[in-house]
């Protein structure tokens, strides 16, 4: 239940009293706005797109990506301590592509079989520009997940310059208590005529954190190197190219064994708009090399070596043109994506198979008046194929699936009143099984009763769902210049052939199979943002309604999310709006959990208080000081695989610097 900590978060950002919480974003160029989340959409008034975008300031302000990922409404993560990775909940879906995870727009395919979330995304929080969230279906690029998207965008060189310069240096060095230690990242950027290239580098060592109750929670630490390449060309007044490369090597202790991760993600992108009505074409390709080692421990698993590499590329072109009345904004295209996964000594997961997935899209946006009518069509298809012999009796097998869909979504919204647009979207998704699933097979080291059987004949989840909300935008309300923004909506997702970790009492092993019937998920959903320039504030919250079958443990996450979620920021900019002082309240509550005998119910609540504050040094300088858990409390964060805390207070001390 709520406890009367909100009453210190409010004191700490400063007693902002009548104002409802909101984003900061009426800093000076020169500060770092440590705000809140912005709820965004792809375009202004979209009602169809249900987006928030987080840029680094914010992450920063959080404590990092998972905080901040979790206090974006509908979403949450996978929580293992020892795990550097991001897996990401939207809705109550996670793992095996229900949300499709991306670095700067390349698809993250490595998923992982045993002890873990079904797929994690590997990348740098030092080197994010930002972070695109998407929930519900989405029909054009970036599509095929059952639940949503995110899309991690890494710097690239006018997130390092500054407005109008052709050359500069953006760096940041931090410290904190607690095991976090220093992080450092410097970064570059330069212009020259129609050219521009940028390279940054980071660095981070960290030891085991120390919970609430003071007791270390050990193998927490990580040595992470990263850096980055980006390089763009005006080839002439329509063309642009761009290319990038994006570099990741972690060592870190998990599931018993010392691992090294390794992420290079290469992108070629290019755009030809010739300032026209009809024409503005992006085509983007790309390719992703992960490798995870076992490099240290004392079981059989030493020297496992998984790889993953995956490309693919998109086609679209974006039309905006006036039909008579109406105004017609129009995305067509095309996206495929390709991976090859092999490992040795991979325990439970596949040998050597190869995935595919695409689809053919179109997504319109009729306007007349007031009304905006939103249709989408999304034809999408994969193809599974791979071959092991998982035991002696079960014998040899082949997967071989290829399936397509058509999927539509559509949007009917209103601007009622020019600060009030209800809304209302049907639409329909496929998720397709991956080769962990279909290819899972083998026994356990540990457990001889732990053993586990491919299913070559796994059917796509698919869901069927609704959404009604209201965007709301107004400005003037209490003080000339202020604003506020709101989105509200609830949502039910219907979900057939929900892939499920279960026994077979056949041949009593383990295997995924598709859950007979519907499985129902629904909830409330809502952002709140206002800001008065001398003061701010939001609010995030998150109401989760499942019934899901339950995972067994171990091979698959528990997917629920806690019954409720609440994030509130507040804040106040003094001294000419260089000082900013702030502080954020989150309470999490309890909800469903998977268990070994099924689904049960965990009660155990947790709120914690943090504060921030930053100073705007110079015009290019500015320090940040923050403090998460500030009262120390002892708890398990919700929807982890693991029984040790969350971190302790921890203090943060930062500098950034941009020339």
């Amino acid at each position: 239940m709520f406890t009367d900590r909100w009453i210190v978060a409010a004191v700490a950002a400063g007693s902002l009293a009548g104002a409802a919480p909101a984003q900061a974003q009426s800093a000076p160029a020169a500060t770092i706005p440590l705000g809140t989340l912005n709820v965004t959409a792809d375009r202004p008034d979209d009602a169809s797109t249900n987006a928030t975008r987080v840029d680094q300031a914010q992450i920063q302000s959080y404590g990092g990506v998972d905080e901040a990922l979790r206090s974006t409404p509908g979403v949450f993560t996978q929580d293992n301590p020892q795990q550097p990775g991001f897996g990401v909940n939207i809705r109550g879906f996670e793992g095996q592509g229900r949300v499709n995870m991306m670095v700067d727009g390349v698809r993250q395919s490595f998923r992982f079989s045993g002890h873990e979330a079904g797929g994690f995304t590997y990348v740098d929080p030092n080197l994010l520009a930002g972070m695109d969230i998407t929930r519900g279906e989405v029909t054009t690029t970036g599509g095929g997940g059952l639940a949503g998207s995110v899309n991690f965008r890494t710097l690239d060189v006018d997130d390092i310059l500054r407005d109008g310069a052709d050359k500069g240096v953006l760096g940041r060095v931090s410290w904190g208590s607690n095991g976090a230690g220093f992080s450092e990242m410097l970064s570059a950027a330069a212009k020259v005529d129609r050219y521009g290239i940028a390279a940054a580098i980071s660095k981070r060592d960290s030891d085991d954190y120390k919970g609430g109750d003071g007791r270390t929670v050990a193998d927490t630490s990580q040595d992470l190197i990263s850096g980055l390449v980006k390089f763009n060309a005006e080839l002439a007044e329509d063309h642009r190219v761009g290319l990038g490369a994006v570099f990741y090597n972690n060592d870190f202790f998990a599931n018993s064994y010392g691992q090294t991760v390794q992420n290079n993600t290469y992108t070629a992108k290019y755009n030809y708009n010739p300032r026209n009505d009809v024409v503005d074409l992006t085509v983007n390709g790309y390719y992703n090399d992960l490798k995870m080692k076992y490099t240290s421990g004392t079981g059989s698993a030493v020297g496992r070596n998984i790889t993953d590499k995956g490309a693919g590329f998109d086609v679209s072109n974006l039309s905006s043109v006036d039909l008579g009345a109406v105004r017609l904004r129009s995305t067509n295209g095309v996206e495929y994506f390709h991976d090859d996964v092999t490992s040795r000594n991979g325990g439970v997961n596949p040998g050597d198979g190869t995935a595919a997935t695409g689809g053919v899209f179109t997504e319109n946006t009729f306007t007349y008046g007031i009304f905006d009518l939103t249709g989408g069509l999304r034809y999408s298809f994969y193809s599974l194929s791979g071959s092991g012999t998982p035991s002696a009796a079960f014998g040899a097998y082949d997967v071989d699936i290829s399936k397509g869909e058509l999927d539509p979504k559509i949007t009917l919204a209103a601007r009622v009143t020019d600060w009030l647009q209800p809304y209302a979207t049907f639409s329909r998704s496929m998720r397709a099984p991956t080769l962990q699933e279909t290819m899972l097979g083998g026994d356990h080291p540990a457990a001889a009763s732990a053993s586990f059987l491919p299913n070559p004949n796994l059917k796509p989840e698919t869901q069927v769902g609704w959404e009604f909300g209201a965007n709301v935008k107004a400005a003037d309300l209490l003080t000339k210049g202020d604003s506020l923004t709101m989105r509200a909506d609830y949502y039910v997702m219907d979900v057939d052939d929900y892939v499920a970790s279960a026994m077979n009492a056949t041949w009593n092993r383990y295997q995924f199979v598709n859950v007979d019937g519907t499985t129902r998920v629904q909830g409330v959903e809502l952002a709140a943002t206002y800001d008065m320039g001398a003061a701010f504030g939001d609010i995030a919250y998150t109401h989760s309604d499942s019934d899901l079958p339950s995972q067994t443990p171990g091979l698959g996450a528990s997917q629920y999310q806690p019954d409720d979620v609440v994030a509130l920021t507040a804040g106040v900019r003094l001294l000419d709006r260089k000082l900013t002082l702030g502080g954020r309240y989150t309470y999490v509550s309890g909800g469903m959990v998977a268990s070994a005998t099924g689904v049960a119910q965990r009660n155990d609540d947790y709120d914690i208080v943090d504060a921030f504050a930053s100073y705007a040094v110079t015009d290019g300088i500015e320090v940040s000081l923050k403090a998460t858990n500030l009262f120390d409390e002892t708890y398990t964060p919700f929807l982890t695989n693991s029984t040790e805390y969350g971190p302790g207070r921890t203090i943060y001390v930062t500098t950034q610097f941009r020339f």
